[in-house]
């Protein structure tokens, strides 16, 4: 079988991507065909969401174990697609470079049959260019201005803080 994706940036313009893969690839290699399509070297840290239909985001699929071992990972390259997607699974969210924060919107559009002609994965469709920098993006939740009276501290009064300088 092949699924049919489309990705698209989280942007206000509409930059997306149309790709084919092979429902038994792996999450590495829907990543590798992501970042090709958008034209990123594919050198930065990335990761899949699993997401719901109003796109809250779930479980995570990292390109590698940054963990200490005490946790289990789910890893791209040891989950296929067609082990997390399927008719009524049909959205993930990937994040592709950490510090830039390059966020895009991943829906299984359709699921067909295979071509014999064609070599998967295939690109079928790109509208729009990637811009220099990703969209700023607005972050809910409490936000601090970096004041320390946000913290209840009270930086010019040190002997408050109860530890021991000379610790060492």
């Amino acid at each position: 079988m092949i699924y049919k994706f489309r990705i698209i940036l989280d942007a206000e313009e509409d930059i997306f991507r149309d790709i084919e893969i092979e429902a038994e690839n792996t999450l590495e290699e829907l990543h590798n065909a992501i970042t090709q399509a958008f034209g990123f070297d594919g050198s930065e840290m990335a990761s899949f969401y699993i997401s719901d239909e109003e796109w809250n985001q779930g479980e995570e699929i990292s390109l590698f174990d940054m963990s200490d071992g005490s946790s289990d990972v789910r890893l791209m390259n040891e989950t296929s697609l067609d082990s997390i997607l399927d008719e009524n699974n049909t959205k993930l969210i990937y994040i592709y470079d950490f510090l830039s924060m390059w966020t895009f919107f991943v829906e299984l559009a359709e699921i067909a049959g295979k071509e014999e002609a064609r070599i998967y994965p295939n690109l079928l469709f790109a509208h729009g260019q990637l811009p220099d920098a990703p969209p700023e993006k607005e972050f809910e939740g409490e936000t601090f201005d970096n004041d320390p009276d946000d913290f209840g501290l009270d930086i010019e009064d040190l002997d408050d803080l109860d530890f021991d300088e000379n610790w060492n």
